[in-house]
């Protein structure tokens, strides 16, 4: 099982002068998830290289076993500070894409052209995507074969409308991805408020929050396993 990881390249949160970047757990969590069950995982970013850590991510409240493992980890570290540069890879060389959240994508990789076609090369090579979080706004245009959104008809999740409240950011980000995919015919879904909710339909996987992270990528696992059956 080859995974491929896509974390942001994206740093800026808006223009409140704070910092923003992908989320520790919603790497760490799948990272270990994909590694403890024998995958290989390469990670790759629009610009290559170390991505930008949401900072908060990391502070004492948000840190779990598994980020801690992850900070601890030297060959893990050595691989984030190296990611491959995104329109450098191939959905051939993967069985499979996990986009990790953090505010940063909803700036740089939801209007990436290579993320888009990655994502669209993928489906239509019968390969099972995952999302979780913010990195579900990835998906906003993304497009099926006859050109319709991707999200429309589908059952989707991603960062709710009040979740982006209660982080007082609803005025700072670009979209909200629950009104984005509502408006493009999306079935939007949600569970509780920081609670881990993972929606499946099809190829598509989507986690609503950091604590979904986990879950997802177990139900990435698992859909590629019934695939192989």
């Amino acid at each position: 099982m080859k995974v491929l990881m896509v974390l942001t390249s994206h740093d800026q949160l808006g223009n409140t002068g704070h910092k923003t970047g992908f989320w520790l757990e919603e790497l760490a969590a799948p990272y270990y998830t994909f590694k403890d069950a024998g995958a290989e995982i390469v990670l790759a970013s629009p610009k290559g290289g170390q991505p930008p850590l949401d900072p908060k991510s990391n502070e004492p409240a948000f840190q779990t076993d598994l980020t801690r493992r992850f900070e601890a980890d030297a060959a893990a570290q050595a691989q984030l500070a190296s990611t491959v540069r995104l329109d450098s890879v191939s959905q051939a060389d993967f069985d499979t894409v996990f986009y990790p959240g953090g505010h940063g994508p909803l700036w740089d990789l939801a209007e990436d052209k290579h993320s888009i076609s990655l994502i669209e090369s993928f489906l239509a090579a019968a390969k099972p995507v995952a999302l979780v979080c913010h990195a579900p706004g990835v998906l906003r245009h993304v497009k099926t074969p006859d050109g319709r959104p991707l999200v429309e008809g589908k059952k989707v999740t991603g960062f709710t409308n009040s979740e982006e409240a209660a982080v007082e950011l609803t005025d700072v980000v670009p979209f909200l991805i629950e009104d984005d995919f509502k408006a493009k015919g999306g079935i939007f879904l949600k569970g509780e408020d920081w609670a881990p909710y993972v929606v499946n339909d099809g190829l598509l996987i989507t986690g609503q929050n950091p604590a979904s992270s986990e879950p997802a990528a177990t139900a990435l696992i698992e859909k590629l396993a019934d695939s192989t059956k």
